[in-house]
């Protein structure tokens, strides 16, 4: 299997994707900080977690991939949270994005919680 065939990857690109085309009518002030961080944290859940795949022959490695991954989700509900209080983004849409940012983190939660379905070699 391919990093890119697992759902948290599938959903948490999405996301990333939604963010960025949603970021793109955020005021230019915003370019170097608010905008700038929202992508970057929303692409970091995906690139942490390709990098945790690689890493299932390192158990120890693995989960702290995973736990990043899962920390830039974070960060970016944060971000979503200053974008509606900034009303770059409407509360429908910021709902949508949180629930959606909150479905990848369960996925990674699962997959830090049982890594041998995922190839990891654990010690039992």
């Amino acid at each position: 299997m391919r990093f890119q065939d697992l759902i948290a990857y599938k959903k948490g690109f999405q996301l990333s994707m939604k963010i960025f085309n949603l970021s793109k009518s955020f005021p230019r002030e915003e370019q170097y900080s608010l905008t700038d961080q929202i992508r970057r944290s929303s692409r970091s859940v995906c690139t942490n977690l390709a990098e945790s795949y690689r890493k299932r022959n390192y158990p120890k490695s693995y989960a702290s991939k995973l736990t990043d991954s899962d920390a830039e989700n974070s960060e970016t509900q944060v971000w979503l949270e200053f974008a509606l209080e900034c009303k770059y983004l409407d509360k429908t849409t910021f709902d949508e994005l949180t629930s959606e940012s909150e479905e990848v983190g369960k996925l990674l939660n699962y997959m830090i919680l049982n890594p041998n379905k995922f190839g990891v070699k654990t010690e039992n």
